[in-house]
């Protein structure tokens, strides 16, 4: 497993002399080493060392789990990727063959490397054990929602659509005026929207904009939202910095408590996390209280870092 700040800066130093590497070795067709060749296993880059299927799969844990899926599903940037690890992996092993692991700082730096990945392997395992699934899950998400419905109100919202007519000028107010005089003769919204309004975002959706809550839009657009009472009450035209408005009603929800249904699976998730954080604690709080504490070496250490003025 590599450290994601170093690789990212060791892939822009040897990115070009990657892919010649890569290159030259998929042209020649090296033999593969012992083991490479493992159906589940296969090799992806050979030469003076590999890179297998296994390896590219360990470096992954590095990546956020919602990122894996996105990232590496690109042949080019698994190219990349598996070459990074190609050529670090023969620096590695010269490195070995030169005797540098014998060297105290690089051995201490091995086994603070070799801890990290052990100990994040621990910590999945014990997340494992720890973490309820189904069920049981979805029983802690609920006696949680049950006994603090409070976190789970939902301000009062209104679902608006708008016109919207940019820049403050003259010639903006009066083309909103027209528009506005044309929806008071019953012209369609939604069509007008389409056709005039500045606001690239919500024009094709017949300026639909959702739902929102105070607190979300620019005053003067605010307070218009929320005046209006009814399903297809029309505003007159509201002046904001971005131009001339004109705001009809879609829909409107009330103050309510959101039902579990609508936070299921935003309270599982965080059950979830906090049944795993809740045993990486205690386990890390058992070791801690085993514990020794030099603080005369701690100190020494600390004072070979003082800068003198």
């Amino acid at each position: 497993m590599t450290n994601p700040i170093m690789n990212r800066c060791f892939s822009v130093r040897i990115r070009r002399v990657a892919t010649t590497t890569v290159t030259a070795v998929a042209l020649l067709g090296a033999p593969l080493l012992a083991g490479a060749a493992d159906a589940d296993n296969a090799a992806l880059i050979t030469g003076e060392s590999a890179v297998s299927v296994l390896d590219m799969q360990a470096d992954s844990l590095r990546m956020p789990v919602e990122m894996r899926n996105i990232v590496l599903q690109k042949p080019d940037t698994v190219l990349q990727v598996a070459n990074n690890l190609y050529i670090r992996r023969v620096f590695a092993e010269r490195a070995a063959a030169e005797g540098l692991e014998k060297d105290p700082q690089v051995a201490a730096a091995l086994k603070v490397a070799r801890d990290k990945v052990l100990s994040d392997a621990m910590l999945e395992h014990i997340d494992k054990k720890a973490v309820p699934t189904g069920a049981a899950l979805e029983a802690l998400a609920r006696n949680e929602y049950r006994a603090k419905p409070e976190r789970f109100k939902a301000e009062e919202e209104v679902k608006i659509r708008h016109i919207l007519l940019a820049e403050k000028t003259p010639e903006s107010k009066a083309k909103a005026e027209e528009v506005l005089a044309q929806l008071k003769k019953g012209a369609d919204f939604a069509t007008l929207a389409k056709e005039r309004s500045a606001d690239t975002g919500s024009a094709p959706k017949g300026g639909e904009l959702g739902y929102f809550a105070k607190g979300r839009m620019v005053p003067e657009f605010e307070t218009a939202a929320f005046a209006l009472k009814k399903p297809g009450d029309t505003s007159g035209l509201v002046e904001t910095k971005f131009g001339y408005h004109i705001l009809q009603l879609d829909d409107r929800k009330p103050q309510r408590i959101r039902t579990f249904e609508e936070v299921r699976e935003e309270l599982m998730k965080e059950m979830h996390t906090k049944a795993a954080q809740d045993a990486r604690a205690s386990a890390a709080e058992k070791i801690q209280q085993g514990a020794k504490v030099n603080q005369k070496a701690i100190e020494a250490f600390a004072a070979t870092y003082k800068t003198t003025k």
